[in-house]
């Protein structure tokens, strides 16, 4: 049997490591490669939200969703059984634009000023994911 909450902490350490790699400075400060960085770090971390997603869906015995609109059915679906709050789906919605966005465009078209409020939040939406997680898992 899968030790789930052992995968499910190992996703956290990488956030946390992700988390304490990003910039400390105004994101409209830093040139296009270090923009480009910042920028796959904030996909990175949403990605390790999906990550964290699946291994409690698969621990619950829930369907991941599937096809192409798996990466917006996740988080919904996760509202839907109560594991994410309805604040928390609100966040995650920006951050899940900007995977779509990093994941389908050009570094050289980012926006520090869109991309600053993502990376002033993620510790504050990384801290309630967790406990929303928590609070329907252990």
């Amino acid at each position: 049997m899968p030790d789930y909450r052992l995968r499910i902490e190992g996703e956290y350490e990488a956030m946390r490591n992700l988390l304490s790699a990003l910039p400390k400075c105004p994101l409209s400060t830093l040139s296009t490669l270090e923009l480009a960085g910042a920028g796959a770090l904030l996909y990175n971390f949403y990605s390790g939200i999906e990550n964290v997603l699946k291994q409690v869906f698969q621990m619950k015995v829930l369907v991941v969703p599937q096809g192409e609109s798996w990466h917006r059915d996740l988080p919904v679906t996760a509202g839907e059984k109560g594991i994410l709050s309805a604040q928390l789906l609100n966040s995650l919605k920006r951050y899940l634009a900007f995977r779509h966005f990093f994941g389908h465009g050009y570094a050289f078209n980012l926006f520090p000023e869109r991309m600053q409020p993502l990376l002033d939040d993620a510790q504050s939406v990384f801290d309630q994911f967790k406990a929303d997680i928590e609070k329907t898992m252990w």
